[in-house]
């Protein structure tokens, strides 16, 4: 792979990039422009896997893969990662609804997110999949730290916060502020620096990308050794994130069931992660199949218990 084509990559995902952040600009994102965005990032992954198709030899002259190989290892990795990514929205949720982040702040905060998670991304890419094998015992930490943090969020009743282990660290050595100053993340009051709590969103939404990063890239190596194949999967994977995330909340607002159902979504995708490699590995579609079914269950026991308790007001008011 030449120099010039990771050049040309990088201007390419910059430019993405800046079109994620013009079509979310105001933060007034609503479902529909969210699913219409989606698809649009969809199909923008199947077009960059048509140009791979045609001119692969230009891409990479001197690589051992054909040019339909690497179009269906690229499609490959980037239908999985696009899965494993489902996983980050449900995370997402939990974070913005723990810190009650204002609506029309969540895009930035996202924007933060898949910005940093592009970035370890391509550290970890570069950084190989023989380096993290021998680093797996990690995926075992963050996977015991996911049940917990499922277990404290289902133990929770409102009368105490559940703080990440990002949050204790930076209120250990900074000051921040009691509420949200837009989209800052530090002010200054008095002559002294604040962080604010967009600073905390940010930090835990970074922590839990190196997570899934850890978890992820050993996955798609799984799938193709060839790292532009492995870079652009992510990315395009990546991209469509945001958009994805609004689709889902749009629904998500309406739970009242929302808590128990991440509590048990934390729990299982800790569970998950504890089983890689390993002869009891949940597949992809299983998982998917799990979450898919947790909200399900969510949204229709969250509908009958809104009807339950409209129905007593309307017969009051006949």
């Amino acid at each position: 792979m030449t120099p010039s084509t990771y050049i040309g990559f990088a201007l390419l995902t910059l430019t993405m990039v800046a079109l994620d952040i013009w079509q979310t600009r105001g933060g007034n994102v609503t479902i529909k422009k969210a699913a219409v965005w989606s698809i649009f990032w969809f199909l923008l992954a199947f077009l960059f896997a048509a140009s791979i198709y045609f001119f692969w030899d230009f891409y990479a002259p001197d690589s051992a893969y054909s040019a339909e190989k690497a179009t269906v290892s690229f499609l490959t990795g980037y239908l999985l990662e696009k899965s494993l990514s489902v996983d980050n929205l449900f995370v997402f949720a939990i974070i913005f609804h723990q810190y009650m982040v204002p609506e029309h702040l969540r895009p930035r905060a996202l924007l933060w997110g898949v910005i940093g998670a592009l970035i370890l991304r391509a550290i970890m890419i570069a950084v190989g999949a023989q380096l993290l094998a021998q680093y797996h015992w990690l995926l075992y930490v963050f996977a015991l730290f996911l049940i917990w943090t499922g277990i404290q969020l289902a133990r929770d009743k409102g009368e105490e916060e559940v703080n990440p282990l990002p949050e204790k660290l930076i209120r250990k050595f900074a000051s921040v502020t009691d509420d949200f100053r837009g989209n800052a993340l530090t002010v200054v009051e008095g002559g002294k620096r604040w962080l604010t709590p967009m600073a905390i969103v940010i930090g835990v939404i970074a922590f839990m990308d190196v997570m899934f990063a850890l978890d992820s890239i050993p996955a798609i190596f799984a799938v193709t050794r060839e790292p532009f194949l492995v870079l652009a999967a992510n990315v395009f994977a990546l991209l469509g994130l945001r958009s994805l995330y609004f689709v889902l909340q749009g629904m998500m607002d309406k739970f009242i069931y929302l808590k128990p159902a991440l509590s048990f979504i934390m729990v299982f995708i800790g569970i998950k992660m504890m089983l890689v490699g390993s002869a009891w590995e949940i597949p992809t579609p299983v998982s998917l199949l799990v979450l898919l079914v947790t909200m399900t269950i969510a949204v229709i026991a969250s509908v009958m218990k809104k009807r339950k308790q409209q129905l007593p007001s309307e017969l009051t008011i006949r």
